[in-house]
């Protein structure tokens, strides 16, 4: 028999606030984190709007002698987690006096490019200065799994450990398979999701270049608009969102505070393109129906979901054409939003976030807003919660993540 799996800890460092109170309560609000994007000299980039993170402060989590060694990507991974343990109330002196067995305690946390600011900072040092001048640290901080390895280092956590790279799907890649660890029994408790520091000079020309990100440069603050008739493309973000996965009677024993329970994982490939999803979302609707299944819920059991919705012409009606497809008539009775609309898309970390806001929104019985929905586009015709949020009971929610590569992933949460 396989065993529960509940969120105990949560934690979040996002373009609305550095940690998952903070964050959640700005959700609550409907609040705006995107602005014009001053991370980067703005000359020659067709986007000039970003959700980005202005005042985070390493020190405030890393020891300053380790700031240097962690790419930005990892410092928010780190703090993240540091938020979802003090949550959940363990300590790495915990795991040091064996109350928690540090041999079933293991960190899946992912990210969709790594530590891009450091790949290309160290480039621009070998072509200026020559190799013998490129870091020693270079390939240790830019490497997609150091901030899972780093995490598992801070606090003691010898259990299962790795990261997921399946572009934007990759946060809730690594919650899922963090979840199918401890249902399965290879661990007790797992911290799981994402994190992503892109706003750089390489990352962001590569996206502008695809055409992929909103030119809506007159008024950043409306330019994420997911589902709106006048999308033109996602806003770029950057962030963490990670959740501690714990056993249900591990988490009980200890008295823990139980967030929301975990019972469903869903993924699959498009096998069609390597940036757009099939037209009828096929791939999509097979993952949302496994995860479906793998809860042991029905479709009706569902009231909300926290949609991939990136504000692109693509993505927006196929993700409304396979929810349709999984859901049928109860489509329409379900409310679906995107959460991109108030914190832009942070690619490999938005699984994670995401979750975080799923699970939030099922403990305190909330349907977040999808912000900027001002005119209805015809293919995307359901309850997209428009501009407001509003309260109600959610008993079982999914959250939707997909990623270039024809990647797709769906969690299924519930209450408890």
């Amino acid at each position: 028999m396989y065993r529960r799996v509940v969120v105990t800890g949560v934690g979040a460092v996002t373009p609305l606030g550095l940690n998952a109170p903070t964050f959640w309560e700005q959700i609550k609000q409907g609040s705006n984190g995107i602005g014009p994007m001053t991370r980067l000299n703005p000359e020659g980039y067709s986007c000039l709007a970003a959700a980005q993170i202005d005042n985070f402060e390493p020190t405030d989590f890393v020891e300053r002698r380790e700031v240097r060694r962690l790419d930005r990507y990892s410092q928010f991974a780190i703090a993240a987690s540091k938020e979802a343990m003090n949550q959940a109330g363990i300590t790495k002196e915990m795991v040091e006096a064996g109350e928690i067995d540090g041999t079933r305690f293991g960190v899946i946390v992912s990210s969709g490019i790594g530590g891009i600011e450091t790949m290309e900072n160290e480039f621009d040092r070998l072509k200026t200065r020559g190799p013998d001048r490129v870091s020693p640290l270079c390939i240790p901080m830019f490497l997609e799994n150091m901030s899972a390895g780093n995490i598992s280092m801070i606090f003691g956590a010898k259990g299962p450990c790795s990261s997921v790279v399946t572009a934007c799907a990759s946060g809730t890649n690594s919650i899922g398979d963090a979840f199918k660890v401890i249902q399965r029994g290879d661990a007790d408790l797992m911290l799981a999701g994402g994190s992503e520091a892109s706003i750089t000079p390489l990352a962001f020309a590569g996206f502008c270049a695809m055409k992929a990100m909103t030119s809506r440069n007159d008024d950043p603050q409306r330019a994420s608009r997911p589902f709106d008739a006048d999308r033109d493309g996602f806003v770029m973000g950057e962030g963490s969102g990670v959740l501690l996965l714990e056993e249900l009677e591990h988490a009980q024993a200890r008295g823990a505070e139980i967030l929301a329970e975990v019972v469903g994982y869903g993924w699959s490939s498009d096998a069609h393109h390597v940036t757009a999803p099939p037209s009828d979302g096929n791939g999509l609707s097979r993952a949302m129906t496994m995860a479906i299944n793998d809860a042991g819920i029905t479709p009706q059991d569902i009231s909300y979901i926290n949609a991939h919705g990136t504000s692109t012409p693509i993505n927006d009606p196929v993700e409304t054409k396979s929810i349709k497809t999984v859901f049928g008539t109860h489509a329409y009775q379900l409310a679906v939003s995107s959460t991109k609309s108030m914190i832009g898309h942070a690619l490999g970390a938005a699984g994670g976030i995401e979750t975080v806001i799923t699970a939030l929104s099922i403990r305190e019985g909330f349907f977040p807003a999808t912000i900027n929905l001002d005119e209805a586009d015809p293919e995307c015709d359901l309850d997209y919660v428009p501009n407001h949020g509003r309260t109600g009971t959610i008993r079982s929610a999914l959250s939707l993540s997909l990623g270039f590569g024809g990647h797709n992933s769906v969690i299924a949460v519930k209450k408890v």
